[in-house]
């Protein structure tokens, strides 16, 4: 059967030297390391240990035992006893799960917390005496937070949120067992802080007022109590401040709970027989109210048995404050923290200076009629080659930027849009390459996506005004409009809300495209008719109301299949036709799905085609073509199933001929048949063969049947000259701050050959090569290029622009490397190249392509090797060298993603989340990378010195500070960038106004814009940064893109606004960031050998760190460009190719 199968094969396949997506060759781990449980609840193997004596914590939560004897608390990730007076305390809780919010039981024998030990989220008790474990809640997707007893011991309360942060709701459940209920709570109002009063009739909580926001206004939360005999809630708390937290005391007359008061966090005791109140304490902990606080919104803290003592957690100690208002008494302590940490994940990764590099990726690749041609687009030019075998060549000779091609039925025209910086058209040109490309339109206007009719007399396109993608970094299409093949005036069809245009031969009269909420559409010449066709679904992200849709559906050409892309990933389903409304189709589980469907990527894909003949599917990640064949799928499948089930009646005739063997042998033997000895075997052998099953099943092919289907892949090499300047010049006599340690050159001397440093040093001992350019540097200051390791430079997507601004913006402002995270598509990888080879301005440009979102956004991580597979796509397909881990899913599945991106070679950076719980883990695990600021104020040695041992990078983003207001609005209300020259050079003018003119509602996250200068957060975070570099710790600056180019000046004030010296400010802007993402062998210091990536400024940044933006030039890859234009001085003369960004009306200029 299998040669039978081969020869068919032969005859369906394409000719080709293809290679599957999953053909390459893993990276093997470390021989020498501890092997892997990979169906472990948390199975990252720690290879680091954290170990000191701690006399204080940061953001503790507490509880004191019925006896008033014993403290239990949390302490990194691990709960710790403690006798009331102080002392050495002891560990209750050790490992690498993550462990915390404690309280006792009313007998005090157990402790009931939360813990992620089951891989996600749960509450469990552990047993004082013995330690013994018992898990409360199932599933491990889920969060939860401040689980307590009822007084009577035979309830807990907890609330519990779906998804990462989703809203959290009250529930209440018996210590017997059972699921529980939620009682307080409708999903969108974030409930914290259940306690019982004393007794257990109320359950005071407090609630969020609204949805969350960034840049809160106040109040956020209040009090609110539940009655267990009537199911009302009645609020208990007004104030400005929020109230928060609340404690009873065990007598049932005293409420403590936490308010802010001015910019400062203070508790308020209440009389609960009169009502009046008190401060209790103030200044304590600053709450966390304004972040997503999964360990509440302030540390538990615990009445004495004899409510005579608050004990708080407060400026990293305990405390025993009387109600009476006596002098309270530290409770000291200290703890032998011994916290396993993962492995360190540290590459170190080469700049090249070849002389040629391969285009990371082609866009826009669609077949020709006939299968045999392939056209696409590379570095933004039309590109056909012959399939797979081919060369790529150019369709045209033109230098603007060339996009979306599509084939003329025939198989002999090519149309495509294009933009020069000014305007954009249409053209068609000879799929040949014979003769001049043709211009088909003739206004000005924005031109995406065209398609060709059937007919082959007209082509589909949308469009919008030039100015709008000329003065922005996109446009919306406002219109569908024709044109005629022969080029001519557009024709409008209707106003644009439709995507994806494209035709099917089955009803050539009729445009099908995609549409919001409709999905598969279909419609006359005139826009009118809309009929809706199909809808498909795929799995719902962990707290989602709804599953996510395809943006993406294409009717094939011929039948009744369409391909759907759903979050990167292709599904082929039946197109039903039942008549009525358009059917919806879940291909979150394909084979169960209604109608026949079936998942046909494997690592993922981008730009999907159909072959004209309905039957191949066509798909592109980074530089790979991939082709599947559906007639091939589905013969090979056919002859799978067929060896199963020849397999399968082998085995049962085998397991019968076993058993009849064995019964014989029994007869003769003396004494009863052991009916539960042979029960016992046959589930044993049941098991074994289940167990083999599933080893089968993970290794996807049986090991002498036919492989499983693979489609053919091809690599399409495109290769371009990189950008190599030459030449040498020295700068002579200038200060040099060379990041190479403490050193500080005062009359320094740096040579420069073509684009790296041969020479620096003192000008005494530095020879000037003869022949060099040089510059007089006396009086200017000498930095290594800045390197921003959060960076959000979006541009236009889909069409690109070749001027693309906010490069520009941030190269002019001393930034000449950025790592750009999550950049929602693979546009990026596009700009990369084309700043590689010299095309456009800007930054060395690294990115982490689109972030890996587990379930918070995409589908969930299913093991180890489907994180891998994943991974696969950076390392194998957009060589980012990095990755994003945007909050992918509970601890087990991010532990998954470090144990595959250290398999792959890869570096990855976090999402901070506003969570200090997720941070933590997230150093625990050995994440080498963290973006945003940790949301709580202030930390303690604990977490300072943690994340210094770890040699993780904290870029704490001080612009878009956590757990306060933004720290960009704090330079919006005191500067004055909307009058800044330089800024309005680069930057649009309506991003200008957008951003400087108003600031309030509307206007990025969150409803406020003013505040008042103490409320902001970002130097005390600061202040945290200070102490982590102190420690040995590297800190990066990340702007976030809040503000391109003026807005990394501002993040690096910020960073140095809580202390920091600004030579430690500027390691963290130098060789903090390249060490943070791989690159300190090339760039990030001034030294013979790295990259010529400097900046010159005209003052020295270390008399006053405002300085780092008094520059005279920019050097960056061994050119040298004016700081306030760009234009080029060095080695070549030339005018930078800028957008006039600012073009005021006759009367104002």
């Amino acid at each position: 059967m299998f040669k039978k199968l081969i020869l068919l094969l032969l005859v369906v396949s394409w000719p080709s030297v293809a290679f599957s997506q999953e053909s390459e060759a893993k990276v093997e781990p470390d021989s020498t390391a501890k092997k892997i449980d990979e169906k472990a609840d948390l199975p990252l193997i720690a290879e680091r240990m954290f170990e000191y004596q701690a006399t204080e914590g940061s953001w503790m939560s507490l509880d004191v035992s019925p006896d008033g004897k014993t403290v239990v608390f949390d302490l990194l990730g691990d709960l710790w006893l403690l006798s009331i007076d102080g002392g050495a305390a002891d560990t209750l809780t050790t490992g690498m799960a993550f462990d915390s919010q404690p309280r006792f039981s009313p007998d005090g024998e157990k402790v009931i917390f939360k813990s992620d030990r089951s891989g996600g989220e749960n509450i469990w008790t552990i047993e004082i005496d013995g330690g013994k474990t018992t898990q409360i809640t199932k599933g491990n997707s889920n969060h939860y937070e401040s689980p307590e007893y009822a007084p009577d011991g035979k309830y807990y309360v907890y609330t519990k949120g779906s998804g990462r942060f989703g809203p959290s709701t009250m529930w209440i459940a018996h210590v017997d067992g059972g699921s529980g209920a939620s009682i307080i709570g409708t999903g969108a109002n974030h409930v914290t802080g259940p306690t019982f009063s004393s007794d257990g009739r109320y359950i005071w909580h407090s609630i969020r007022q609204g949805q969350w926001t960034y840049n809160a206004e106040f109040p956020q939360m209040q009090l609110l109590v539940y009655d267990r005999e009537t199911g009302q809630t009645f609020s208990r708390s007004s104030r400005y401040g929020s109230g928060m937290r609340p404690t009873l005391s065990p007598d049932g007359n005293w409420l403590v709970y936490a308010t802010r008061f001015e910019a400062q966090t203070g508790l308020i005791l209440r009389d609960l027989n009169t009502n009046e109140e008190k401060w209790l304490a103030y200044p304590v902990q600053r709450d966390n109210q304004e972040g997503r606080p999964p360990r509440d919104v302030m540390p538990g803290m615990s009445f004495t048995p004899d409510s005579k003592d608050l004990v708080v957690f407060n400026g990293g100690h305990f405390w025993r404050i009387p109600v009476d208002g006596s002098t309270q008494r530290q409770i000291p302590f200290t703890a032998d923290v011994k916290m396993p940490i993962g492995p360190e994940l540290a590459f170190t990764y080469p700049i090249e200076d070849s002389a040629t590099f391969t285009v990371t990726e082609i866009r826009d690749s669609t077949p020709s009629p006939d299968g045999k041609k392939l056209a696409f687009t590379a570095m933004d030019r039309l590109y056909v080659m012959d399939y797979p075998d081919g060369v790529p060549k150019r369709l045209s000779k033109d230098s603007q930027v060339e996009a979306h091609p599509s084939w003329s039925p025939d198989g002999k025209w090519i149309v495509y849009a294009t933009w020069n910086g000014d305007t954009g058209s249409l053209y068609k040109a000879q799929a040949t390459g014979n003769g001049s490309p043709i211009k088909l339109t003739q206004a000005d206007g924005v031109y995406q996506h065209p398609v060709w009719s059937p007919h082959m007399d007209r082509i589909v396109a949308t469009t919008a005004p030039a100015i709008n993608f000329r003065q922005g970094s996109g446009s919306s299409a406002t219109d569908l409009i024709w044109v005629s093949t022969d080029g001519g005036a557009s024709n409008v069809i209707a106003p644009n809300k439709w995507r994806n245009v494209h035709f099917s031969s089955t009803d050539k009269d009729r445009i099908y495209a995609n549409t919001g909420g409709e999905g598969l559409v279909s419609f006359k010449w005139d826009g009118t008719d809309q009929k809706s066709l199909l809808k498909v679904t795929g799995k719902t992200a962990s707290g989602a109301t709804a599953p996510h849709s395809a943006r993406t559906i294409l009717k094939a050409p011929v039948g009744d299949l369409a391909l759907a892309e759903i979050n990167q990933e292709m599904y082929v389903v039946t197109l039903p036709d039942i008549g009525g409304s358009a059917q919806t189709i879940s291909v979150s589980d394909p084979e169960s799905a209604s109608f026949p469907s079936w998942r046909v990527t494997d690592i993922g894909g981008q730009f999907p085609a159909w072959g004209s003949d309905g039957t191949t599917l066509h798909w592109s990640i980074g530089n790979a073509h991939i082709v599947y064949d559906l007639n091939e799928r589905q013969l090979i499948d056919k002859v799978r199933k067929e060896e199963k089930e020849v397999k399968e009646k082998e085995e049962k005739a085998k397991k019968a001929a076993e058993k009849a063997k064995g019964d014989g042998a029994k007869d003769g033997e003396d004494g009863e048949d052991d009916d539960e000895d042979e029960d016992a075997e046959d589930a044993a052998s049941d098991q074994k063969d289940d167990d083999e099953k599933d080893d089968d099943e993970k290794d996807g092919d049986e090991e002498d049947g036919t492989p499983e289907y693979k489609p053919a892949e091809n690599r399409v090499v495109v290769e371009q000259p990189r950008d190599l300047p030459k030449g040498t010049m020295v700068f002579d006599g200038a200060r040099i701050i060379t990041m190479n340690g403490d050193e500080v050159l005062e009359n320094g001397r740096v040579v420069v050959v073509n684009n790296r440093i041969t020479a620096v040093g003192p000008a005494t001992s530095v020879s000037i090569p003869s022949g060099a350019e040089v510059i007089d540097a006396k009086g200017k200051t000498i930095i290594p290029g800045f390197v921003d390791t959060h960076a959000h430079v979006g541009q236009a997507t889909g069409l690109h622009k070749p001027d693309a601004w906010s490069y520009q913006a941030n190269l002019a402002y001393g930034v000449t490397t950025v790592r750009d995270p999550q950049t929602g598509s693979t546009d990026v990888l596009t700009y990369g190249d084309l700043v590689t080879a010299g095309q456009i301005l800007g930054p060395r440009i690294y990115s982490t392509g689109p972030g890996v979102f587990g379930d918070y956004v995409q589908d969930p991580i299913k093991d180890l090797d489907d994180a891998r597979r994943i991974l696969k796509r950076y390392s194998e397909y957009y060589h980012t060298k990095t990755f994003k881990m945007y909050m992918s899913g509970n601890r087990q599945q991010r532990q998954w993603l470090v144990i595959a991106a250290r398999e792959q070679n890869l570096m990855p950076t976090t999402e901070g989340g506003l969570s200090l719980e997720y941070n933590l883990t997230m150093l625990q695990d050995g994440y080498p990378g963290q973006e945003h600021s940790y949301p709580i104020y202030p930390l303690f040695q604990d977490i300072i010195g943690l994340t210094a041992f770890s040699k993780q990078t904290y870029t704490p983003t001080l612009l878009v500070s956590y757990g306060g207001p933004f720290g960009e609005n704090y330079y919006y209300t005191n500067e004055n960038p909307h009058d800044d020259a330089k800024l309005r050079t680069f930057t649009p003018h309506s991003e200008v106004d957008a951003k400087t003119r108003r600031r309030g509602p509307g206007n990025g996250p969150g409803p406020a814009g003013w505040f008042m200068d103490e409320e902001y957060i970002f130097s005390r975070h600061a202040e945290i940064a200070n102490k982590i570099v102190l420690q040995g710790g590297k800190v990066g600056v990340g702007s976030h893109g809040q503000l391109q180019g003026l807005g990394y000046q501002w993040e690096l004030w910020s960073v140095a606004s809580g202390g920091m010296s600004a030579h430690n400010a500027l390691r963290a802007a130098t060789i903090f960031g390249a060490e943070g993402i791989g690159l300190q062998g090339d760039i990030g210091s001034i030294e013979p050998g790295k990259m010529a990536d400097m900046v010159i400024l005209n003052s020295n940044p270390l008399d006053n760190i405002r300085n780092t933006n008094d520059i005279r030039w920019v050097m960056k890859n061994g050119r040298l460009y004016e700081g306030n234009t760009l234009d080029e001085v060095w080695p070549r003369k030339r005018k930078a190719q800028l957008t006039r960004q600012y073009d005021p009306p006759a009367g104002m200029r």
